[in-house]
């Protein structure tokens, strides 16, 4: 069992920046992938930025050039570290560890882009 849990959320201006980070437990060397993912009031959970075992990294059109994600040497925490926020990046983030078989995902941290 992986048990991811994340922190670093909080309230930031526009233009500002934030780091969050994702640590798991458990059995984490059977993980091929790690993302952050977001979901906003009202709206579906999307994808933001995902990295392979492997270090191939993806991200949504949304973030490219702001967002990047990163780990750890042990592969045991994921970052996202977020610059030039925008009101539009208002959501909670969750992360998610996959191995072939689960999903499994971190219970979210709350990101909030105001004046």
């Amino acid at each position: 069992q992986v048990q991811p849990v994340e922190s670093g959320g909080g309230l930031v201006e526009p233009g500002g920046s934030l780091r969050l980070s994702c640590t798991a437990s458990g059995n984490i060397f059977s993980i091929d992938a790690r993302g952050w993912y977001r979901q906003a009031p009202g709206k579906q959970r999307e994808l933001v930025a995902r990295i392979t075992s492997s270090g191939s990294t993806n991200y949504a059109d949304s973030v490219k050039g702001r967002f990047t994600i990163s780990t750890d040497n042990a592969k045991s925490t994921v970052y996202l570290q977020m610059n030039s926020l925008k009101p539009e990046d208002t959501a909670v983030y969750y992360c998610k560890y996959t191995d072939v078989r689960f999903d499994y995902w971190g219970q979210g941290t709350q990101v909030t882009v105001s004046s």
